[in-house]
Formats: structure tokens, sequence, C-alpha cells
């Protein structure tokens, strides 16, 4: 019993009070509450864009924001049955495609230079990413002469190899800090084991920087989405992609708020499945290697 009224008066006295000091500090609690009014603030466009995207026309274009109003799905079949259901659809192809091709060429290429490097790797990196350093409209001419001399105008096929070649530096670049992570003992002992540099890799390094992979893919996915440049371009009816879908929604006319917001919404909606699916992958991708 002695000893248990001793251990309790070795407790500070003021030690409770501090604790709740520190918990309920004015400072601590007016920074979450600009956190939330920021969040708050960000996040409010995008939910009225929900919000208009189930709102009849005339309802979306009154003079005061109309809060309260019966939902409807109307406009989305509008906007699918106008044609931005094929836009999407090349926007999948196009994007998907370009993101494996970025894959497939991209981590060899990190992997040369990073845990088995070739000479003048430092040159190489360099030549990746100054082929970024050029903007992209003072290429548009030339590339436009080109593809069009070869036939390839309004072809999806031109977005792809545009999308790759866009996508593969960033994608070497990302990967390769991601393999410098993994130790080069790894692959001594697979190949002690007998386990050839093809199987090393396979086996032993991939599934070790997969939530990298995962973010590669993910920013690759975002870029080749959201591009609207090439698309306007190179494109014109039958290669249209959702970025330029929706441009036709803004007309001499005026705006079709409820219609443009359905299109958004149905644009921004993949892009947003793939965060939510791939999200503890992606946080480990972009947070990999941060704490040794």
């Amino acid at each position: 019993m002695s000893t248990a009224i001793t251990t309790t008066g070795t407790t500070p006295p003021g030690a409770a009070r501090v604790t709740r000091r520190k918990r309920f500090s004015p400072g601590g609690s007016a920074l979450t509450a600009l956190t939330w009014i920021l969040c708050i603030g960000f996040f409010f466009p995008v939910l009225w864009m929900v919000l208009t995207a189930f709102k009849q026309e005339k309802d979306a274009a009154t003079p005061t924001p109309k809060l309260f109003f019966t939902p409807t799905l109307s406009e989305f079949s509008s906007v699918l049955s106008g044609g931005v259901g094929t836009a999407i659809l090349n926007s999948l192809f196009a994007t998907v495609v370009s993101m494996i091709l970025v894959l497939l060429l991209g981590v060899p290429a990190a992997f040369a230079l990073s845990l088995r490097p070739v000479r003048k790797t430092r040159d190489a990196l360099f030549f990746f990413i100054s082929t970024k350093m050029l903007p992209i409209v003072a290429a548009i001419i030339p590339l436009y002469v080109i593809v069009g001399k070869i036939g390839l105008l309004d072809n999806v096929w031109t977005l792809v190899i545009l999308y790759t070649s866009m996508n593969l530096p960033i994608a070497v670049w990302m990967m390769r800090s991601f393999f410098l992570e993994v130790p080069g003992e790894l692959l001594e002992a697979a190949s002690m084991d007998g386990a050839s540099l093809w199987t090393s890799v396979r086996e032993v390094i991939l599934p070790l920087i997969s939530p990298g992979l995962a973010a590669t893919a993910l920013i690759c996915v975002i870029f080749s989405w959201n591009e609207f440049f090439f698309a306007v371009n190179m494109t014109a009816v039958r290669a249209q992609t959702v970025p330029v879908a929706l441009v036709g929604f803004m007309s001499s006319e005026g705006l079709f708020y409820a219609k443009l917001s359905a299109a958004s919404v149905l644009a921004a909606l993949p892009v947003v499945l793939c965060g939510w699916i791939a999200q503890n992958k992606l946080v480990r991708g972009l947070s990999f290697g941060a704490i040794k």
C-alpha cells in the first residue's frame, strides 16, 4: 500500500493540467478550424458541381442558387447520347495503353540507370528530363506536319504515342528513385541462388517497388487523362477525348450549367476511382524511401 502511495506521489501535480492545456490550446483549435475552412473551401466547388449535375437546366441556371430540387439523371443521359461516351472511351484507350507502354519501357530504363548503372548515366538522365524543357506549343507545328504526312490525324493511336513520349521521362525519374531504395545485395543473393536477371527483377525487385509502380502509373493516368493541347490539335471527331468534348458545352448560346456539370462528373469519375482503389499503394509509393 505504501509503495502505491509513493508511486502516486511522485507524479507531478501539474501534469494533468499541462496535458489538458496542450490539448485545448487556443492556437491549436484555431489552426484546426482554419484547416477545416480551407478544406471545405477547396471541396465546395466540386460538391456544387456534383449537385448541379443532378439538376435540370432550369434549376441550374437560376440567378439565386437553388439548394432544394428534385434530382434527375436526364442530364447524364443527354451527355452520353451527345457523344461524350465516345470521348470517354477514346480517353480510356489512350490513357490505359500509353500507361502500359510507359511502364514496359520505363521499368528496364530505370533499372539500368539505378541498380545496374550503364555508362554515362547522368547524361542519359539529363537527356530524359531535357525533353520536358521544350514547350509543347513550340513542337506542335512540326508534330502536326509529321502526323499529317503519315495519315494519323484524328487517330487515337497518335495520342497513345504522344502520351507515352510525354510521360516516359517523368516515369523513368520516378521509378529510378524507387529502384535506388532497393538494396543491391538482394540481386546478389538471388544470383547466388541461381536466379537469372529477369527472374530476380520479376520475383524480388518488382514486388518490393510495387507501391512506386502504382504511384507512377497513377501519375501517368492523371497526366494523360487531363491532357488537352495535343488532343485539341491532333483530333477532330473520331479520336476526340474528354477534355476536348467538355469545351463543346461552352457555346455562343451560353453555358449549359447542368449538362456541363454532368459531363465534368463523368470526366472526373474514372480518375477519382483509380485514385481511391490505389490509395494505399499510392501513399506508400509517394513516401517510398522518405523514412530510413
